[in-house]
């Protein structure tokens, strides 16, 4: 457990300062830049994609959404699976907390290395994929282009650092920090004593384990350092890094349904060729003393103690995680109650309110793009979503077809539909 906390309290300040700063990207930034510039097979446009994933806080299951979305309004092949493949990798909050626990080398090198295999991978798919899309990108997303207030805006930063995205990535956090405590404590130092002059082996074994698995960007990194304090080399620990946030058996599924096998075997096959490529070059051609000096500051951390101000930002951190879940749960209650006839547009009869749930959502990022792709059906009113068990409710006269097709675009399904 003391492993646990420790790493938790090495990288509380840096998670909180990343949660803050993905909060103000996403409050001040718009969101319409992620639509403009993505069209066409181009290098400029997956060049572009590649640029704009990398800051961007999605993890493995929100990207798949806000990829499909950029897709219906106009992006290329190409240009999505480049920002498929950039985005879960990285994430400004990710880059700071793989600073803290892993060094300056490793932040440094992670975000150049997932840009440069999103290029890859996007790049290849413009070359051999055909693309029938001839969606024009557009400015068309009403909501987000209310005037709000400087205040607003800040208030809608902290909601969303501290509230959205702790429930999206604190619970893989905490996945992450457990497995890191359980590995350091449970798995003997000699274990991984074959694999020291082996490191293609090794590389293979995470890929085994990384590539089926759901692990976010943050989340991964306490494994990763675990794994090397047990003697692991730093281009295993990267290929854990690579390929772990990029692919999962859901984006894999997603990708095949919508955009293709051949598309899904260029956007595996480049991420797994890069991440081994990148990872045996780190060992073989830089020095091991730039990703192993940080972690002997960490184990003198564990011998000295933590400071107070470690140990605050880390009780903050737990109030938060808590307070995050709290809402969801009390959220997700308040949903199952009728809906508010003001929010609806008044009392509504039975036959302008669909009802229906959709698998596959994960985050808040998956229920946002769901609720925003089906209030630009014809005829939606007012869309209500629950992301704790996929229960959707739709107001307003709309044809069934439209609402199918607008959830499958995005890649989920609809499982059921008006208590079918």
């Amino acid at each position: 457990m003391i492993e646990i906390i420790e790493l938790a309290s090495s990288m509380a300040p840096y998670l909180l300062l990343g949660f803050l700063l993905a909060g103000l990207m996403h409050a001040f930034i718009p969101k319409v830049l992620y639509s403009k510039y993505l069209g066409g097979n181009s290098f400029r446009a997956v060049f572009n994609a590649a640029l704009l994933g990398i800051p961007l806080p999605l993890c493995s299951c929100g990207v798949l959404p806000t990829a499909m979305s950029l897709r219906k309004e106009g992006a290329s092949k190409a240009a999505t699976v480049s920002f498929l493949i950039s985005t879960p990798q990285t994430g400004v909050d990710s880059i700071i907390a793989t600073y803290s626990l892993m060094g300056l080398a490793f932040a440094l090198l992670r975000p150049l290395i997932a840009f440069v295999t999103s290029l890859i991978g996007g790049l290849m798919v413009g070359w051999f994929v055909a693309d029938n899309n001839s969606v024009i990108a557009q400015s068309t997303i009403p909501l987000e282009q209310k005037k709000t207030t400087f205040l607003h805006r800040v208030s809608d930063a902290l909601h969303y650092a501290y509230i959205e995205m702790m429930q999206d990535i604190g619970k893989w956090l905490v996945v992450g920090l457990i497995v890191a405590g359980l590995i350091t404590v449970f798995v003997p130092d000699s274990f991984f004593a074959i694999f020291a002059d082996k490191p293609f082996l090794s590389m293979l074994l995470v890929l085994v384990f990384a590539i089926p698995m759901y692990l976010c960007a943050t989340g991964s990194i306490p494994i990763a350092v675990a794994l090397m304090l047990k003697g692991l080399s730093p281009g295993t620990a990267l290929v854990l890094l690579i390929a772990g946030p990029a692919v999962n058996v859901a984006s894999t599924l997603v990708i095949s349904k919508v955009m293709g096998k051949r598309t899904l075997f260029i956007y595996l096959a480049s991420i797994i060729v890069c991440s081994i490529f990148f990872g045996l070059g780190l060992d073989c051609f830089l020095p091991r003393e730039w990703f192993t000096e940080h972690l002997s500051y960490i184990y003198n951390c564990h011998e000295q103690g933590l400071s107070y101000f470690n140990i605050g930002c880390f009780v903050l951190l737990l109030v938060l995680l808590c307070n995050a879940f709290i809402y969801k749960w009390r959220k997700s209650q308040s949903r199952h109650c009728q809906c508010n006839e003001d929010a609806c547009g008044g009392a509504l009869s039975q036959e302008e309110k669909s009802e229906f749930v959709v698998s596959g959502m994960r985050c808040n990022h998956c229920a946002a793009n769901v609720k925003n792709a089906l209030l630009k059906v014809d005829g939606v009113k007012s869309v209500d979503v629950t992301l704790s068990d996929g229960h959707v409710i739709v107001y307003g006269r709309v044809k069934k077809l439209d609402i199918l097709k607008s959830v499958e675009d995005l890649g989920f399904d609809i499982v059921s539909r008006d208590g079918e």
